[in-house]
């Protein structure tokens, strides 16, 4: 009899430990389904904010501020190119770039936007060069039909400010709202936030 007992007691002790080490299981299986469905998606709120940063840089502050831009306000980025790229020489540029303006050239580029349908807002930026915007950006703002759609323009520039390109911009987007342009530097990084934070593309 004391056997029998024994033998119910290892059981039902037995079974104990089994139930709550099934019960453990489950809840740790729980705790990581939760978890996981909790983590933030990868996914980016971007694709709906139908922007576009065009840049053309020479000597990469331009890039630098639209890469500012860029992290504050999301959206795509691309850098605008030619097929003939300008002389790396500060002298010899300065000279394409002089001789372009006076005959108001349009240099090819190599960057096609295959979507700017899709695009409500386009940011443009490029350097001032000899009182204006390179030609090439001449040769963007020509490519595409932008009507109704909002142009920001922002520059870089040793001395200019960004309304002595202006005229240049205003010609080409006429059928476009054009907004208030910002003059920056690389270094410019709090200018540039506050500029985005009173046209209220960051809060």
């Amino acid at each position: 009899m004391k056997k029998l007992i024994s033998i119910c007691l290892t059981v039902m002790v037995s079974l104990l430990f089994a139930a709550c080490g099934n019960g453990s299981a489950t809840q740790s299986n729980q705790n990581q389904t939760q978890a996981e469905s909790s983590a933030p998606a990868n996914g980016s709120s971007n694709s709906d904010k139908k922007i576009l940063i065009a840049y053309f840089s020479h000597s990469g502050n331009t890039e630098a501020v639209a890469q500012q831009i860029h992290d504050m306000i999301g959206g795509d980025i691309v850098k605008i190119e030619t097929v003939n790229p300008y002389p790396s020489d500060y002298h010899e540029c300065t000279e394409v770039a002089k001789a372009e303006k006076d005959s108001n050239a349009r240099p090819q580029l190599s960057t096609v936007i295959d979507n700017m349908n899709d695009y409500d807002t386009i940011f443009i930026g490029y350097p001032i060069w000899w009182h204006t915007a390179p030609m090439a950006i001449g040769t963007f703002l020509e490519s595409y039909d932008l009507s109704g759609k909002t142009i920001v323009p922002f520059c870089t520039s040793g001395g200019s400010d960004i309304s002595e390109s202006m005229p240049m911009i205003k010609e080409l987007c006429q059928k476009a709202t054009i907004k208030e342009g910002l003059t920056a530097s690389k270094n410019d990084v709090e200018k540039t936030k506050a500029w985005l934070q009173k046209l209220g593309y960051v809060k």
